[in-house]
């Protein structure tokens, strides 16, 4: 496992993490998670990310009972949630990113995963009712209670994160030191043109997530859609609609040539591809059996054969 530090802080990750999006809950139980877990830390995997929202708070108790049943020790691996939905309707506990919901759904969290600190938490989209100022102050206090060590954002624009880097930075508060961005070979334009500059000015971090684009980029799409796979699950319309684009299989359809010359699978090609940005700190994988685990590891072999030619191939293949 190759490990990077978490944008200028001094926390280092994995390169490839794991991350319980979509799949605790809905297709995982707690024994199911617990060999998927199991797996990914085998291959030095020290990065586990969750959120709030994921499958309505079972996801963080899922994941909470997995580290508790295997008896992990806290300073062996780092553990993540995110924060904007909330999991209960009203206007103060849901959608906002507001000192009294913050406040309010740190401890809750906690408790769900079994802990007493959280290695990183996420504003899990920009609320652009609240003011940046109120959101920067309370991250602050959250951080400075002990009960949070980094704060960051997750899909915010640039803009957002530099003004509250510069609140943080002209009040002396905690800033923000990472960013959980969309990113793999058919969503490139936020992390490598919109945020470019935030890496050296600021030293953002990157904890990049879907680098298979929900799948798409496993090519099990390109004849329909497989039963049992994501896009099947009641409520992801959006994901099935997206996956079947014939124009973006016809693409991936090419990149299978390039993996079939590097002797590996396209979901490999595609992690690696991720990884070889220099400015993402890890690569956040998701899987529903251990073995996907195992396959999705296997990346970090590819990743030392991606040269220039291979990457100006795939670039050409992706226009």
């Amino acid at each position: 496992m190759i490990y990077r530090r978490l944008g200028r802080s001094g926390l280092k990750v994995s390169v490839l993490s794991f991350g319980s999006w979509v799949s605790f809950g809905p297709q995982l139980d707690i024994d199911r998670a617990a060999a998927c877990m199991t797996e990914a830390r085998e291959h030095g995997v020290n990065f586990f990310d969750n959120a709030e929202a994921y499958a309505g708070g079972e996801s963080e108790r899922i994941m909470g009972e997995v580290i508790r049943t295997l008896g992990w020790e806290r300073h062996s691996y780092v553990i993540s949630s995110k924060f904007f939905w909330g999991l209960h309707d009203g206007v103060n506990s849901t959608n906002t990113l507001n000192r009294k919901y913050l406040l309010e759904a740190i401890d809750p969290s906690l408790e769900r995963l079994g802990l007493d600190h959280l290695d990183l938490i996420f504003c899990h989209r920009a609320d652009r009712e609240t003011p940046i100022e109120e959101t920067v102050w309370a991250m602050h206090d959250i951080v400075s209670s002990g009960r949070v060590l980094y704060w960051g954002t997750s899909e915010w624009r640039a803009d957002e994160i530099r003004a509250a880097w510069d609140i943080a930075e002209r009040h002396h508060l905690h800033k923000p030191v990472m960013e959980q961005p969309q990113y793999n070979l058919v969503s490139r334009k936020r992390v490598e043109k919109e945020l470019a500059r935030l890496y050296d000015d600021i030293g953002l971090g990157l904890t990049t997530w879907s680098p298979l684009a929900s799948g798409l980029l496993t090519g099990k799409y390109i004849d329909g859609v497989p039963e049992g796979s994501r896009a099947t699950l009641e409520g992801y319309d959006w994901l099935r609609q997206m996956v079947t684009d014939a124009d973006a299989n016809a693409k991936v359809a090419q990149l299978r040539d390039v993996a079939d010359e590097l002797g590996c699978t396209l979901a490999q090609l595609s992690i690696a591809w991720c990884a070889a940005n220099e400015h993402v700190s890890t690569v956040i994988t998701g899987a529903s059996r251990p073995e996907q685990v195992t396959e999705n590891m296997k990346a970090l072999d590819v990743l030392a054969q991606l040269d220039d030619g291979v990457m100006a191939r795939i670039d050409e293949i992706m226009g």
